[in-house]
């Protein structure tokens, strides 16, 4: 084979310029020398910044907007409202910000000196790498070490007759206009926060559901609460479902009829839809990346496999992020690839620097919040034993709802998982509002080893929903 001539080298190759990929390459160059190249196809910032965690929040806050014009009249506000929200506009200046965002991520790589090309990169060695630029030339490009960090990208069921005429969440923000019954498929956190969203902005929701509950990984207390609390709302939730067909609906352009069954129709049945959105999962974003040529290892799901160092089976290359899939969280690929930089050119200090993946604070952006750190209780139950976990919790309604109807309160609740005689706090579980801000002080508290008594300590901040954390009995 003729190899392409050697048109650049480098200390540092990063292929993936999401937050992860970006991350480490301006600590690599701006913090240490290191003479470093990044490497994007698509546009700086990867999902999060672009079809996930900020366009997601935005889209939750007018999702929030709605809910608090509709709470209004508890507190005596007559608020007429003379049309639905303009969509389209939104939409729009939602873009226009992303946009502003990605020309700030390409102005901090100028300024941290870090070389970005635009292209996409695939391994021909485990030194070597080719880039395919945007007019289709090419460039090699040799680099001491390589750092893959591709991010993923979502499922659709290829095996569903029709599942081609469903979007997924990177679809959900090409969505010029709401649609008028919407259904979505998956349990995640990603179904759970769009199914809130698309209901609060006024489309009829249908939640789509293998199990009983959502959110399965978090604590039970969390998936029973946030499945009634979304059923008390009007979200139709389809449970033990499966879907057999998609197609469109003739004379009726943009809809479609879904064949599903579930645990209310086992023989199965149909409803039509405007939108459908898949949210069944990621795959790692690793097609054409060569990692063959350069015998990198990945897992049975196509993961790169990644050892708690960002070190791959290959000397010299690393992963970390999505495309490793070991928590899919944008703070975790930024805290893990600037330790990554910290190790590989921050000297004899920074030797051992890793990220810790224990104690990690997550948020769902339901309606309420979720927030979650540590052990749930049934996994604190199975590591310590029953007889060495206690639980502390409390339920109730925040006052900012007092002015509502019974009927119309929305659910608090809080839980504390405490393990041995010092009650050392191994998880802590919250769901209402403001969870998300709350959740990144006592996530502090918790990576510190903070016990009970350490939070009962503190004196309470009155009237706070926040309070009922430090007065649990």
């Amino acid at each position: 084979m003729v190899m392409a001539p050697i048109s650049k080298e480098c200390d540092f190759l990063v292929i993936g310029g999401g937050s992860g990929g970006l991350a480490c390459a301006r600590r690599a160059s701006g913090q240490w020398g290191a003479k470093t190249i990044a490497v994007e196809s698509n546009r700086l910032g990867g999902t999060c910044v672009n079809v996930g965690c900020v366009p997601k929040k935005i889209t939750w806050n007018a999702a929030a907007i709605a809910e608090t014009l509709h709470e209004a009249a508890s507190y005596g506000f007559h608020i007429k409202e003379t049309a639905p929200i303009d969509f389209k506009t939104f939409k729009h200046k939602r873009d226009d910000y992303i946009r502003k965002l990605n020309g700030i991520y390409e102005r901090n790589l100028n300024n941290d000196k870090v070389e970005y090309i635009h292209g996409h990169a695939h391994l021909l060695s485990k030194n070597e790498v080719e880039v395919v630029l945007d007019d289709g030339q090419k460039e090699t490009i040799r680099a001491k070490k390589i750092l893959l960090a591709t991010g993923g990208h979502p499922n659709i069921p290829k095996e569903i007759p029709g599942s081609e005429l469903g979007i997924t969440s990177d679809g959900f923000f090409d969505l010029e206009t709401l649609p008028k019954r919407v259904g979505l498929v998956g349990a995640g956190y990603i179904a759970v926060e769009m199914a809130g969203m698309f209901h609060h902005l006024g489309s009829e929701t249908h939640l789509f559901i293998r199990h009983e509950t959502f959110l399965r990984t978090f604590d039970p207390m969390v998936q029973e609460t946030i499945v009634a609390e979304y059923e008390r709302q009007g979200i139709h939730i389809h449970r033990n479902s499966s879907q057999s067909q998609i197609e469109q609906i003739d004379g009726k352009p943009g809809w479609m009829k879904m064949h599903y069954k579930d645990k209310a129709n086992p023989d199965g049945s149909s409803i039509d839809l405007d939108c459908l959105l898949w949210a069944i999962g990621r795959n790692p974003e690793v097609e054409d990346l060569g990692l063959d040529k350069a015998g990198v290892h990945q897992d049975p799901k196509g993961r790169i496999v990644a050892d708690d160092y960002q070190n791959t089976n290959v000397d010299n290359i690393y992963s970390l992020g999505d495309v490793c899939g070991k928590i899919e969280l944008t703070p975790v690929a930024i805290a893990a690839g600037r330790q990554l930089a910290n190790r590989l050119y921050g000297g004899p200090d920074y030797k051992d620097a890793k990220l810790d993946y224990t104690n990690i604070p997550s948020v769902v952006f339901a309606h309420p919040e979720v927030g979650s750190i540590g052990m749930t209780e049934p996994e604190a139950v199975e590591k310590f034993g029953k007889e060495n976990v206690k639980v502390y919790k409390t339920s109730f309604k925040g006052l900012y709802y007092a002015m509502m109807a019974d009927a119309e309160k929305p659910p608090t609740q809080y839980k504390l998982v405490c393990q041995g005689e010092e009650e050392k706090v191994v998880g802590l579980h919250i769901l209402g509002q403001g969870s998300s801000e709350m959740l990144q002080g006592f996530g502090v508290a918790v990576k510190m080893g903070a016990r009970k008594r350490d939070l009962d300590s503190c004196v309470a901040i009155h009237p706070t929903s926040a309070e009922e954390l430090v007065t649990l009995k």
